[in-house]
């Protein structure tokens, strides 16, 4: 399938060779917690709070937001041979995947009071997938998730959030080695939605971990998934895509932590923005640690502007701490429409505005198949149709 790529100016990140044993974790305002008190209050002038409008956390931020009990509903739907627990804060599986690296996912971890836990047991091939939905009743939550796949287990997660709620919330996936898991998070909140949540994988030996996270709805998602690797040999694939529209502000912030010799990740995210103050933001980090020999890792983001008023930041951050790998890249495009593709289609008698439809279509499809769950794959082809129908019509 030919790239659909945005024309427009491309930028590479530098790529920094040597330097502190933590040159990520340097760039934040306090070490990874699960105690919110480490965390001083963000002003906005912190390098991972400064493209992000806190006026518009209601509260998750500083301390004000209180859990109010009309937050959100969870449910589960998994086949059999799936258990699915509540469990209380002192379940020794909370918080294996890693600790809370801000502020807001801190608070989120102090203030949950019941957490759930999916998990597959080893060897188990799951042939349906498991669907968590989480469904805003208009109130502010706290949530903590922990998603276990066990030895060589194969599962797939739907992560589905609807309705509208301030939410904060941890999510970890545990995937053991051998083991293969895809996990699809969608974001289909209402326009008047707040979601905060960090994302944690630690991925096993010999495992892999497929994540595709689909945003559009909601006033505000700022999502921050991480990953790290618990043996050699482990795969991660992150995939995201987001639509922005009027006056929405969407944040994706991703780390691959490459702490393992002779693992992999490949990371790709594609955005569409339209109206004014659309604001998307994508920070790509990826770090090749002095022991991560023989390392494999590439991490792109594309985004195509669609009207006037939109605002794209983003930044592909690379840091090698040795020389001793088998690549690694990073680029970021973000413009227009392609001139010359509209002019294929459209002497090709194309109208101009389906052959605007047809580039978008072109540029999502990528990923979009990268869900592999057929309803799910027409319930969000119809959801980019619709967002198109109010950009190009």
């Amino acid at each position: 399938m030919a790239d659909n790529t945005p024309a427009g100016s491309t930028t590479d990140g530098a790529i920094q060779v040597g330097g502190p044993q933590q040159p990520i974790d340097a760039r934040v305002s306090a070490p990874a917690s699960y105690d919110v008190a480490d965390f001083p209050v963000p002003h906005g002038r912190e390098e991972e709070w400064r493209f992000t409008p806190l006026e518009r956390l209601r509260g998750l931020h500083d301390g004000t937001a209180v859990a109010d009990g009309a937050g959100v509903k969870v449910e589960v739907t998994a086949p059999e041979g799936v258990t699915v627990e509540t469990v209380g804060r002192d379940d020794a599986r909370l918080g294996k995947a890693g600790k809370p690296v801000d502020r807001v996912a801190a608070q989120a971890f102090s203030s949950f009071e019941k957490a759930s836990i999916v998990s597959v047991p080893k060897d188990t091939v799951l042939t349906e997938p498991v669907r968590i939905s989480v469904h805003g009743e208009g109130g502010v939550a706290f949530g903590h998730q922990v998603i276990e796949i066990g030895a060589f287990a194969e599962a797939v997660v739907v992560l589905d959030h609807t309705g509208d709620a301030t939410l904060a919330a941890n999510v970890e996936y545990l995937v053991g080695d051998g083991a293969k898991l895809t996990v699809v998070s969608v974001q289909d909140w209402d326009p008047t939605a707040v979601h905060a949540a960090q994302h944690s994988a630690l991925v096993g030996r010999d495992a892999s971990f497929k994540s595709v996270i689909v945003t559009f709805g909601g006033d505000l998602v700022r999502l921050h998934p991480r990953v790290v690797y618990a043996g050699p040999g482990g795969e991660a694939e992150l995939y995201g895509l987001y639509f922005t529209d009027q006056g929405q502000h969407q944040e994706h912030r991703l780390l691959v932590d490459h702490d393992t010799p002779h693992c992999r990740s490949n990371v790709a995210y594609k955005g569409a923005l339209q109206g004014k103050d659309a604001h998307a933001v994508w920070i790509g980090d990826v770090l090749i640690r002095a022991a991560a020999e023989g390392t494999d890792t590439y991490e792109l983001n594309r985004n195509l502007v669609l009207t006037d008023g939109a605002r794209v930041d983003s930044v592909p951050n690379l840091e090698i701490e040795t020389g001793e790998i088998v690549g690694a890249g990073h680029a970021s495009a973000t413009g227009r429409f392609d001139d010359e593709q509209l002019f294929y289609l459209m002497a090709r008698g194309i109208p101009a505005d389906e052959a605007r439809r047809l580039v978008v279509r072109g540029f999502f499809a990528e990923l979009v198949q990268q869900i592999g769950i057929p309803d799910l794959e027409e319930r969000l082809i119809a959801k980019i149709e619709a967002e198109l129908e109010a950009a190009v019509a």
